[in-house]
């Protein structure tokens, strides 16, 4: 019998290394390209990324509170193979990333210093900050996670289908098309979006670490020296993808976890902890009593260029990030119930990232509403977030020690993420395949680096976070088409 071609994973390769080629060898256009198709798709179809990731929030807490809610993904009488401590960590560690330590400070300051409609540094902004770090961080990127990865955890391990994305339609669109050109157009678009979203935070991370080793060491912020940092980080995530999910990613995630853990705890220690206590509570009664109103805000009329720039480019952002984060997710959950994974999945991370930014957002703001920093100082702060965590850690006690263990923690962080995305591009170029071959892992992980390489090289990693963004959304009605699809499934249940 001839053995079938793994047109996933060929097509994927090319399409990736095209688009890699064209964003180095052709910047200019990649970058004017990029940049006018996420403008149209922003600006035509802003009220669809509003309304679809309302949508998903929806969705998911009903599937949680419905009858369905008590199903195991996994046969009945399956246990979860990962102890909750460990899998909330390699989810939270895929999930967020590099992005909770790069953008802990830096987004509440830059809303606190250039609100929307109101005057910049003052109380009411600050409050502002707050409530809009809540949204962006909170329950919708979760949920947005959570639709897919639920999904396929059910197909994968309830119903014995393949861990690929398109395992999920098959209640729509029956087996045979699963199996052609739709289904593995799905899949190549789910491949290159793990790619662009992982590579992109790469670079991301990338220049945060080389800051922070310029202030803690005076090492210079140069191209030679990032470089240097992802060959010797990406030694570290190939490595622990090629262990595996028990020794390697495990490991990882549970130590990631902890120092995320350590740092908070100090910054609060050493912050103004009646501050934080207050922008929290404040910030999650703003953030809870204006969720609808704030996820469907976009004005016909007036200047919508704040929700373009931020709740629309996070809606799209978190979109593309769904096909890489829901496998990882659906890798490490069988055997939780339907409700338990949604609790953990929506609930549990959006509440730590709510109180991460109640810990640091505050530590930002407090510089500010004391006159600690100046305006140019915060400004700086809100324009270049690689710089900003340091720069206001070291306005507090023991700010080296801060320093230091945030430059730990973004190096986990990196990890973390790429290892985790190595592991989802391997699976979904191997058929499915839960526990892939290592040559893929090793080709995965040096790909994702070298197009972080190539895109600092070439002068900026904005048009490939744009350009994914573009290429992901197909996956606005991918998602809306696999809750339809698992509800059809959940339908066959026997569940009273």
């Amino acid at each position: 019998m001839k053995k079938e071609k793994n047109q996933v994973f060929y097509v994927s390769l090319l399409l990736t290394g095209g688009i890699a080629i064209w964003a180095v060898a052709f910047n200019g256009s990649f970058t004017c390209v990029s940049k006018a198709i996420y403008s149209f798709l922003t600006t035509e179809f802003g009220w669809l990324y509003l309304l679809a990731m309302l949508a998903f929030v929806i969705f998911i807490i009903g599937i949680a509170c419905s009858k369905y809610g008590k199903l195991r993904l996994g046969p009945d009488d399956s246990k979860p193979e990962y102890k909750t401590a460990s899998w909330f960590a390699m989810l939270f560690g895929a999930g967020m990333g590099v992005g909770l330590v790069f953008w802990g400070i830096s987004e509440p300051v830059s809303h606190y210093m250039n609100p929307p409609g109101m005057e910049g540094g003052t109380a009411e902004a600050a409050d502002f900050a707050i409530k809009s770090s809540f949204m962006h961080w909170g329950i919708h990127p979760w949920a947005n996670y959570a639709i897919i990865g639920l999904a396929l955890a059910y197909f994968q391990f309830r119903k014995k289908k393949p861990a690929l994305v398109s395992s999920i339609f098959e209640p729509l669109i029956g087996e045979k098309k699963t199996n052609g050109a739709l289904g593995k157009t799905i899949d190549i678009l789910a491949v290159f979006a793990t790619v662009a979203g992982v590579t992109t935070s790469l670079g991301l991370g990338v220049l945060q670490i080389n800051s922070g080793l310029g202030y803690l060491f005076g090492i210079p912020s140069t191209l030679l020296v990032q470089i240097a940092i992802i060959a010797v980080i990406t030694v570290v995530y190939i490595w622990s993808a090629v262990s595996g999910i028990e020794k390697g990613i495990k490991l990882i995630s549970d130590a990631n976890l902890y120092i995320a853990f350590g740092l908070m705890i100090l910054a609060v220690l050493v912050g103004p902890k009646v501050e934080i206590m207050n922008n929290f509570a404040n910030g999650l009664g703003q953030y809870l009593g204006n969720l609808i109103p704030d996820s469907l805000a976009i004005k016909t009329y007036g200047d919508n260029s704040w929700i373009m720039s931020w709740r629309i480019f996070y809606w799209a952002w978190w979109i593309a990030w769904a096909p890489f984060v829901g496998v990882f997710i659906a890798r490490i959950s069988k055997g939780r119930t339907i409700r338990e994974f949604i609790v953990g999945v929506v609930l549990a991370p959006s509440l730590g990232s709510l109180v991460w930014f109640a810990i640091f957002g505050t530590l930002g703001i407090h510089l500010g509403e004391n006159k600690i920093l100046s305006t140019e100082t915060l400004q700086k702060v809100a324009a270049t977030p690689e710089i900003g965590l340091f720069t206001v850690l070291e306005k507090y006690p023991i700010g080296i020690v801060l320093s230091v263990i945030a430059l730990i923690l973004l190096c986990t962080f990196f990890i973390t993420s790429a290892n985790s995305g190595t592991f989802v591009l391997s699976m979904l170029t191997s058929k499915g395949d839960l526990n892939p071959p290592n040559s893929k892992k090793v080709l995965w992980g040096i790909v994702q680096s070298l197009m972080a390489v190539g895109l600092l090289i070439a002068g900026g990693l904005k048009p490939l976070q744009i350009i994914s963004i573009a290429a992901a959304f197909p996956f606005i009605f991918i998602m809306l088409f696999a809750c339809v699809s698992l509800v059809k499934a959940l339908k066959t249940e026997n569940v009273s």
